[in-house]
């Protein structure tokens, strides 16, 4: 699980005055967080576009949030823990090369 904001707070900056309070986010699964009522209602009323084609404004703002909150030049948005775990083998691995998840729920083997 990992928490938003470190840098609200004041034993990190102590130049922040505002009470901090910490949001969690779950990232076990996909499948953990069921939407509310509220967040259906959202859902429903969103602007949506092609992100393929850098459309979508909910992506767009999303990936540049990512980018800011981790100081980096870009986020890139990927809707799936499969998705994330293929791109990181595929920055880090050569072709060819066998990688094995030992550490996750499931462990998988995959190939580049």
């Amino acid at each position: 699980m990992a928490s938003h904001y470190p840098s609200l707070d004041p034993s990190i900056n102590p130049s922040t005055t505002s009470p901090v309070v910490p949001i969690t986010i779950d990232l076990r699964s996909d499948t953990v967080t069921r939407p509310s009522q509220a967040m259906r209602q959202v859902m429903a009323a969103a602007q949506v576009g092609d992100d393929v084609y850098g459309d979508d404004p909910n992506v767009n703002a999303l990936e540049h949030e990512a980018a800011e909150l981790l100081g980096k030049q870009a986020g890139l948005f990927l809707p799936s823990g499969t998705m994330s775990n293929l791109a990181s083998v595929l920055a880090h691995c050569q072709r060819g090369e066998a990688v094995s998840y030992t550490h996750l729920t499931l462990p998988t083997i995959c190939s580049v």
